[in-house]
C-alpha cells in the first residue's frame, strides 16, 4: 500500500488535470457510479463524514474521512481501494486533495454557468478553500480583478500577500457588499451558518458558487439570492439532504424543488442548458460529492504508481 503526505499529493496533481478528470466525472454521470449518501456523525466538538464511492467504467473505489470542528477546521484522510478485493492500494492525507477537488468541480461549474466575459472574482473567506479557488477559477476565465471579504479575524492583508507571491494575484480587499455588487463571479467558502450579503446587491449577470455550508441549518446566502438565481447542484441527493441554501428556501415556501433546475451532470453532458442569458444570475450550489474525490485520489494513485515503477526501472 502507497502512504501519501499532504505535501506528495500536492506534487502528484496539479489544478488543470483535477480539473479535466472531475469535468469528464460528471459528463459521464452517475449512471455507473455506487455512491450513497454520506453519513454524518455529531461527536462531542466535532462532525464526522464518511462518503464512500464506487465506480465500474473506472474500476475504481474508495471512502474518504473527513472531520469538522471549530479547533482544527476540516481534516480528512482517503483510503484508495481494490474494488475486486477490497485491499486498499492507497492511503492519502487529503486536506489538500479536498480543497483542490471543490475548487475545481466549481472551476468546472464556472466553466459551463458563468458568462464568457467575466472580470472580477469575489471571495468571501481567506482559508484553504479561498486560496484553491483563487489557484483553479482563473484558469477557467481571465480575470483581471480580484477580491476578498473575510471575517473580522481574518488577517486579509497577509492573505493578500500571500495570493501575490503564490499566484502573482493582486487581491483587493472589500466589504461583504462592495464584493457582492462588483463580482461577477462570486465564490462563499466560509463555515458561516448564516447569509454574508443581501441578495438584492447583486447585478444582473453574476454567477455563484456556494461551497461552504454543508449542515441542513446553515447557509451563506439569503433567501433573496436563491430566488433571482437559476440554481444548479452538485448532486441532487446530497443538495436536498445537507443544501440549507437550499432546504431553508424549500421549507419556507421561498422556493419550491423545481427551482432546482439541473445537476452538474445535466448541464456538463448538454441535458440541459446552462445560463439562459447575459442577465440571467447562475448559482452552482455545492455540498461535495465522492465521486469528485474518487477521480482525484485515483489521479494522485496513478501517478504514485508511475513514479514508483519509473525508479524500479531506473535501479535494474
Amino acid at each position: 500500500m502507497l502512504l501519501y503526505s499532504e505535501d506528495q499529493v500536492r506534487q502528484a496533481v496539479n489544478t488543470d488535470d483535477v480539473i479535466r478528470v472531475i469535468r469528464e466525472a460528471f459528463a459521464r454521470g452517475f449512471a455507473t457510479v455506487h455512491m450513497p449518501a454520506r453519513t454524518m456523525l455529531k461527536m462531542d466538538d466535532a462532525i464526522l463524514l464518511v462518503m464512500p464511492c464506487y465506480d465500474t467504467v473506472l474500476h475504481a473505489a474508495g471512502v474518504k474521512l473527513v472531520s469538522v470542528s471549530a479547533k482544527a477546521r476540516v481534516q480528512a484522510v482517503y483510503e484508495l481501494l481494490d474494488p475486486q478485493t477490497g485491499i486498499a492500494l492507497a492511503r492519502m492525507e487529503a486536506n489538500y486533495l479536498t480543497d483542490v477537488r471543490t475548487a475545481a468541480t466549481s472551476a468546472v461549474a464556472t466553466d459551463l454557468l458563468a458568462r464568457k466575459n467575466v472580470e472580477t472574482l469575489g471571495i468571501f473567506g481567506s482559508g484553504r478553500l479561498a486560496v484553491a479557488h483563487l489557484a483553479a477559477l482563473p484558469r477557467v476565465r481571465n480575470f483581471k480583478r480580484f477580491l476578498v471579504c473575510g471575517s473580522g479575524r481574518s488577517d486579509l492583508m497577509t492573505f493578500c500577500a500571500s495570493m501575490k507571491k503564490e499566484f502573482n494575484l493582486s487581491v483587493e480587499t472589500a466589504t461583504a457588499e462592495k464584493l457582492a455588487r462588483e463580482s461577477d463571479v462570486l465564490c462563499t467558502c466560509t463555515p458561516s451558518p448564516a447569509p454574508l450579503f443581501d441578495g438584492n446587491w447583486l447585478r444582473p449577470g453574476t454567477h455563484l458558487n456556494l461551497v461552504g455550508a454543508f449542515q441542513p441549518e446553515t447557509r451563506e446566502v439569503d433567501d433573496v439570492t436563491i430566488k433571482r438565481s437559476y440554481v444548479v447542484v452538485d448532486a441532487y441527493d446530497g443538495a436536498l439532504q445537507e443544501a440549507g441554501d437550499l432546504l431553508i428556501p424549500l421549507k419556507n415556501g421561498t422556493i419550491e424543488l423545481s427551482h432546482i433546475v439541473a445537476d452538474l451532470h445535466e448541464i456538463a453532458s448538454r441535458k440541459k442548458p446552462g445560463r439562459k442569458s447575459a442577465d440571467s444570475i447562475t448559482l452552482f450550489k455545492s455540498v461535495g460529492c465522492a465521486l469528485e474525490d474518487l477521480v482525484t485520489a485515483q489521479l494522485v494513485y496513478q501517478h504514485g504508481s508511475a513514479r514508483q515503477q519509473s525508479a524500479t526501472n531506473h535501479y535494474k
